[in-house]
């Protein structure tokens, strides 16, 4: 783990202790010393149904793609993605490149491009419900809660700049000229901004779009399985709503279903911005906040929402790094904290050339 992310983390784990603090820390033990550990531990349960979801969505959109991998090879690399997202400041990408490359260089009949446009699939699929959620979650917080019109405003803007990004997506793969102007926009700005080995990153770039327009025309085409994964998606935001309910329902809050599933849409709004890792501290800070305008006591807030990024974030990062070492390579090591494909990519050439 470079110096950069570390000190990302310690700033957020400060944020969130600093939080606590303002609470009190002693308001804060007391709470979880009357948790409900049952429900706790069903809280867990349901988290880990999130991640066999999760790796059987991408099993399906791999088969779609024509690569048949089994469910026990993708399940180790789901998770060090998950671990890579939860510790890079990447807006929650930072970890699809790298179960890309561990899915490339598990199964090297595939190339890098083709298990990354099944990676990107998979998480546009990802995003739809997110986006009807938030729409959502948005209307009714505006009725519900009482925001500053600036906050409501950039909740709107974040909602639709998703919801563009995610039509334009799918229009470049049923339109291919808009896909090649889409690709002629970021080749302009990789000219700008990046001049080392400019030719190299752009070839990638067409490869990468080409093999994701591909994929995600296979997608569509195949309507049951488009029916598939996105009823597993739409599962997969109902379980982590539910996984938050528990949580807050193990220390007796008296909280509407309704009212957890606005508040952590929108904390996963706030989490998407790629300022610290995860979203961590930012994130926790928010929910208490909201938590507490919602009725629920500021102690109660504060120790349900410790308990829950424990399972949501901890948890996974854990398990993430704890299988790490099972793919153990120098070259894993120079990429598991980077958010660039592109990168990954060099990488992943300068290995087909040794």
């Amino acid at each position: 783990m470079d110096k950069k992310t570390i000190l990302l983390l310690v700033i957020s784990v400060l944020i969130l202790l600093g939080m606590l603090y303002f609470v009190g820390i002693d308001q804060v033990i007391a709470a979880l010393k009357m948790a409900n550990l049952y429900l706790i531990a069903l809280a867990i349960g349901v988290q880990v149904c999130t991640y066999f979801l999760y790796t059987f969505r991408w099993k399906i959109l791999n088969k779609i793609a024509g690569m048949d991998v089994s469910f026990k090879k993708l399940f180790p690399m789901l998770l060090v993605g998950l671990a890579v997202n939860n510790i890079t400041p990447s807006g929650r990408g930072g970890g699809e490149p790298v179960r890309a490359y561990l899915l490339y260089r598990d199964k090297e009949e595939y190339t890098f491009d083709e298990t990354f446009a099944a990676v990107v699939a998979d998480r546009a699929l990802d995003t739809f419900p997110f986006v009807i959620l938030a729409a959502i979650t948005i209307s009714s917080m505006a009725l519900f809660f009482d925001f500053e019109l600036w906050l409501l405003a950039v909740m709107v803007l974040s909602v639709v700049v998703i919801l563009a990004i995610l039509f334009a997506i799918i229009y470049m793969c049923i339109n291919p000229s808009f896909g090649n102007r889409v690709e002629g926009w970021i080749l302009a700005i990789v000219r700008k901004f990046y001049k080392k080995n400019s030719e190299s990153v752009e070839n990638s770039i067409h490869d990468a779009i080409v093999g994701f327009q591909h994929t995600m025309i296979v997608l569509m085409s195949n309507k049951k399985g488009l029916a598939y994964t996105l009823t597993i998606s739409f599962v997969i935001w109902a379980f982590e709503i539910l996984r938050v309910y528990l949580v807050f329902s193990a220390f007796g809050a008296n909280v509407n279903l309704i009212v957890i599933g606005e508040v952590f849409i929108v904390s996963c709004l706030v989490g998407m911005i790629p300022l610290l890792p995860g979203g961590l501290g930012t994130v926790d800070g928010l929910m208490i906040l909201l938590y507490s305008a919602a009725g629920i006591p500021a102690s109660v807030s504060a120790a349900a929402t410790v308990i829950e990024r424990l399972i949501s974030f901890w948890m996974a990062t854990m398990l993430g790094m704890a299988v790490l070492p099972y793919y153990g390579s120098s070259v894993l090591n120079q990429i598991s904290f980077t958010d660039s494909p592109e990168e990954i990519e060099e990488i992943v050439e300068s290995q087909s050339n040794e």
